[in-house]
This record gives structure tokens, C-alpha cells and sequence, in this order.
């Protein structure tokens, strides 16, 4: 077993550069405050990731660190280990050469680990290190512990099921299944099965979202991953109303009730992690459809500088977050990762040395050492009367989930105006087209002028899977598209993914951020106060510095990040014209 000791650990991540002494004391006392690992906290607050731990601990027993994130792990070489001893000693094979195995642990100096594994095998073990989260996701998808292949078998059990005697027809009408009835088919072992396996191979998927949509004769079953949406199954129709009533029951909502949307929420486990699903159900033609969002709760917790910015625009915005007081606005439109962003800057912000307060409509996840409300209409509790309250709190740092209304945002702003820092999300299509909305609501624009300091749009893009991405030169219409006409000579070379096992035959793994960042300079209060037009408005933040998300698209695309068909799909919505 690893035996270094948290204060150990600490020591060598600072040594290593990862963390700062400011930054290893302040984990401390919050871990000594909350009575949880040092660890824990360091990946909480941002300050590192598993990965760079694991690696640090790596290093100090002189053992390799092993990324198993994007490896194609020969499938036989896997299996030469037994599923029962890689799950128990939490250990893969990652190659083999002559007569030795190298194997991926979670501890290296598990020596019973090793001696079981060389004598099963015959070979010599080379130990390296990787995460636990690495470890296990590479042995659900090397033994299928949870794949599709699985839930097709659990459906062909549930197609056999006799489900306690009822006649069940293809084309049966989900309210005509009676409500007692689907109280004991939710129990049965089929259709218990089949959700927590969809439920499971969305999370090792990577997926936010798990839509059932039903059909007139069957049911479909999509996964949101990296924003796009996959299909996945389409198992028969008459297992839809034991199907979404399991998950009803699950999330605490009212099996009986078809006729009205309903939400709740699931909580769970999955292979050591803690997962929260909301659950929302809306009546359709052919019966309930029903969308899970996963909310890992140990993924969010991410620095500013793990969001995509590049060099120049994580700058500028760290310095506006820096500001003591002030408006803070992200744009953007839902899914484009604001909630994301905003927690970022808690976790920057969160030093212990000020009061943080927050209302959220839902509050997706719980930010230690930070005060946080979720909205309850039936008990009046809005974001605009939350704030009234936090007024009264002596808050010095202010977090609004949205502003929507005329109430809420003329609140936050006098917040801004009276020394507190306020951050908050609004739906527009860029930086500029906030102050138009704040105006449109009916905040004066002399208020807007002197509360808001800086403004971010943006966007999520799917990046090119760095396993099978390849260059290839652009054609010349997208050359002149993207205003490149200057570089004729042919010397561009643009980015794609071929399609491989790793990214699902996609050519994307995983996303980053596309930004523009409107600081409020005197040039544009000025503009802002004459009621100017957001044309005019983004045109003066140009000139002022300001780098539009189309800018930084094509820079992504050009360091080979994002392709050009992702950016032209989340940034230039009227087909490239800003080019």
C-alpha cells in the first residue's frame, strides 16, 4: 500500500511545482475545517487533478505515470489478466515485451498484486502508475462490464418477461397500464437491469444527458456526449412504461401522475464516484419522454486555466475577476458551459478570507466553503428575493445563477454599485449583445455603464481526438471563408479526426472553450451610456482589444484543436459572413 503521507504529498506537489505553499496551506485548513483528505480538497479547489497526484506519487517511488486516457489497449494483452484480479487488485496490462508485462496500478507496491498477476500470467511484471478512475474505466470497457451488449441481453430478458401475467402488445398505450400493475413490474430484476445499465454506460461514455423518447413503436434511447447527441438503443415499445416508471421511482416522483412534466432527482454511485441525475419527464404523443442530466459532482471543480482560454484571454479575464467589486456577465446559450465557468471563478475566489453567498435554480453542485440556495418558487424564494437577502448577510462575493427578469438585474447591479462582486449568466448570442439585454430589461444604461467590468461569451467545441487526428490543407473556398486568402502559396494546414476505436469512430474527444472577453473601458461606458447599437458596440471592443469568439475559433483551429466544420458549428452561425 502507498504510505506517503498527506503532508508528504503536499510537500512533493509543491516541489513539483504543481501547487504553491499559499496554495498547500489553504487545502490544509480547509481539509482540518471540513475533516476530509488534503487530496480531496487540492482536486476540489482546482488546484491540481488526480492525474498530476498520482503522477507526483509516481515520481518520488521512481515508478512511471501511465495516461491511460486515449490508449488503445490491445484486447487479448487485457484479458491475459483475469476480470476477478484486475477488479480486486485494481490493476490492467498496458503492454508486452519479451517476457514482461507492463501493469497499470493503483499501487505499485503491492507486492501480493504482483506476485498473483506473474503467476497467473508467467510473465515478469514491470509496475507503472495510473488514476484509479483510469484503471477502472479501462476495465469496464476491456470485460464489458457495462457496455451495450449488456443492456441488449437485459432487454431480450425483459422482451421473455411474462410481467406477471399481462398481456403486453407492441402498440399498448402507456396509460392504459395500470398503475398497480406497474408498481410490480418496476421491481422485476429485467427492467431494474436495463436502467442501471443505460444509466451506467452513459457515465462511462462520458455523456451529460440520457434521453428515452418514445416513439409509436418503440422507444429510443440518445446520449448527449460532447454536445451531440448519439443514438444508442431502441429497445420494443411495451417495456417504455415499466422503463420510465422505474426511474420515476428512483427520483422520488408520482408514477400515477402521466398528465403534467415532472422533475427530480437520483443520487448514486458508479464505481467509486458520487453522481447526481436530474430527472425531468414531459407528457408527449407517444407517452413520457424523459431526460437524465448527469452531474458528476468531482468533475466541476476546475481552474480557469483548464477551460480552453488561451493565454491572452484567461489573462484578461482573471484580472477582471480579480476586481474587488463590480458586474460580472457569461453569455452564452444553454449547454455552452457557463455554470462551468462560474464555479471556476468560485474556486478562485473561494481564499476563506470572504463570504461567499450563491442562488441557483438548481444548485447543480455543493461548493465547499461557500454558501449556496436554490430557488423554490411554491416557497417565493426567486433569484430577486434571495438577493434581498444576501444583501443582509454582509456577502462579499455574489453569485446569480440567471438574470431573467427586470427585478433580478436591477438588484445585482445595485449589489455591484455598493462594493459587492457579482456574477451572473445571461442568454445572448455574444459579449456586446449583454448590455443590449440588461438595457431591454429595463436597467438604465447608466447603471449598466458604471456596474458591469467585463463581459465573456462563449462556446463549447468538440475537440479533434488526438489519436487519430490528422492534418490535410483546405480547399480554396474555405481558405477564402476564413479570410486566409493572404496564404496562397498553399502552406495551411488545417485538422480532422479519421475515426477510431477511442473516440467511437467520431474523429472528437472531449471539448474546450471558445471566448471573447468585453472589458468595460471609458471608451465604452461613453458608448453605452448614448444608448449605442451592440454593433457599434462590439466594433468599439475590437478596436479596444477585444478578440471575437471567431478569432479565437480559427486560432484553435489553426493550432489544430477544434476543425474547421465543429467551429463553423458552434461559432459562425450565419455560415462564416464576420469572414
Amino acid at each position: 500500500m502507498i504510505t506517503k503521507s498527506p503532508d508528504e504529498i503536499g510537500a512533493m506537489l509543491v516541489s513539483e511545482g504543481f501547487i504553491t505553499e499559499r496554495q498547500l496551506e489553504r487545502a490544509k485548513a480547509q481539509a482540518e475545517r471540513n475533516n476530509e483528505e488534503l487530496q480531496k480538497i487540492l482536486v476540489t479547489l482546482g488546484f491540481v487533478s488526480n492525474k498530476d497526484i498520482v503522477e507526483t506519487i509516481g515520481k518520488s517511488m521512481n515508478v512511471e505515470f501511465i495516461d491511460l486516457e486515449g490508449m488503445n489497449l490491445d484486447a487479448e494483452l487485457v484479458k491475459s489478466v483475469p476480470e476477478h484480479l484486475a477488479k480486486r487488485y485494481n490493476v490492467i496490462p498496458v503492454r508486452q515485451k519479451d517476457n514482461t508485462l507492463t501493469l497499470a496500478m493503483v499501487d505499485p507496491l503491492n507486492v501480493l498484486a504482483i506476485d498473483d498477476i506473474r503467476l497467473i500470467t508467467g510473465f515478469d511484471i514491470q509496475p507503472v502508475i495510473a488514476t484509479e478512475e483510469a484503471i477502472n474505466k479501462s476495465i469496464s470497457t476491456a470485460f464489458g462490464t457495462t457496455d451495450m451488449v449488456a443492456v441488449d441481453d437485459a432487454v431480450k430478458d425483459l422482451a421473455e418477461t411474462d410481467f406477471g401475467g399481462m398481456e403486453v402488445e407492441d402498440d399498448i398505450e402507456e396509460n392504459e397500464i395500470a398503475v398497480d400493475k406497474l408498481k410490480e413490474l418496476v421491481d422485476e430484476a429485467p427492467i431494474v437491469r436495463v436502467v442501471n445499465l443505460i444509466i451506467s454506460q452513459a457515465i462511462n461514455d462520458k455523456a451529460s444527458d440520457i434521453h428515452i423518447e418514445p416513439e409509436a413503436k418503440n422507444v429510443k434511447v440518445r446520449y448527449r456526449v460532447d454536445g451531440v447527441l448519439h443514438d444508442v438503443m431502441s429497445p420494443p415499445k411495451h417495456i417504455q412504461a415499466p422503463m420510465v416508471s422505474r426511474i420515476k421511482i428512483m427520483a422520488n416522483l408520482d408514477i400515477a401522475e402521466r398528465r403534467i412534466p415532472q422533475d427530480g432527482k437520483i443520487h448514486l454511485r458508479h464505481e467509486g464516484r458520487e453522481f447526481d441525475l436530474r430527472v425531468s419527464t414531459v407528457p408527449c404523443v407517444h407517452g413520457e419522454k424523459t431526460v437524465m442530466r448527469i452531474l458528476d459532482r468531482g468533475s466541476v471543480m476546475l481552474g480557469l486555466e483548464k477551460l480552453g482560454f488561451s493565454d491572452i484571454n484567461r489573462r484578461m479575464f482573471e484580472d477582471i475577476v480579480d476586481k474587488p467589486y463590480g458586474m460580472i456577465l457569461v453569455t452564452g446559450p444553454t449547454g455552452s458551459g457557463k455554470s462551468t465557468t462560474l464555479y471556476s471563478c468560485l474556486n478562485r475566489l473561494n481564499t476563506g478570507l470572504t463570504n461567499i453567498m450563491t442562488i441557483e435554480d438548481p444548485v447543480e453542485y455543493q461548493l465547499p466553503g461557500i454558501n449556496q440556495v436554490q430557488v423554490n418558487a411554491k416557497a417565493d424564494l426567486t433569484f430577486a428575493s434571495a438577493l434581498r437577502a444576501f444583501l443582509r448577510q454582509d456577502p462579499d462575493i455574489i453569485m446569480v445563477g440567471e438574470i431573467r427578469d427586470k427585478e433580478t438585474a436591477t438588484i445585482a447591479v445595485e449589489a455591484a454599485l455598493t462594493g459587492h462582486l457579482v456574477l451572473s449568466t445571461l442568454h445572448t448570442n455574444d459579449a456586446a449583445g449583454a448590455v443590449s439585454r440588461l438595457v431591454e430589461m429595463g436597467v438604465e444604461p447608466f447603471l449598466v455603464a458604471s456596474s458591469v467590468i467585463g463581459i465573456l461569451a462563449q462556446r463549447l467545441a468538440r475537440t479533434i481526438c488526438r489519436n487519430c487526428k490528422e492534418a490535410y490543407e483546405p480547399d480554396a473556398e474555405a481558405i477564402r471563408r476564413f479570410g486566409l486568402s493572404m496564404y496562397s502559396d498553399g502552406k495551411i494546414e488545417f485538422y480532422k479526426g479519421r475515426g477510431c476505436d477511442n473516440c467511437k469512430m467520431t474523429g472528437y474527444k472531449g471539448r474546450t472553450g471558445i471566448h471573447e472577453i468585453l472589458t468595460i473601458t471609458d471608451r465604452l461606458r461613453a458608448l453605452i451610456l448614448h444608448r449605442c447599437s451592440t454593433a457599434e458596440l462590439k466594433q468599439a471592443a475590437v478596436e479596444e482589444g477585444m478578440r471575437t469568439m471567431q478569432d479565437d475559433g480559427l486560432a484553435k483551429i489553426m493550432a489544430g484543436t477544434i476543425s474547421m466544420e465543429e467551429c463553423m458549428r458552434v461559432v459562425f452561425i450565419e455560415g462564416g459572413s464576420d469572414f
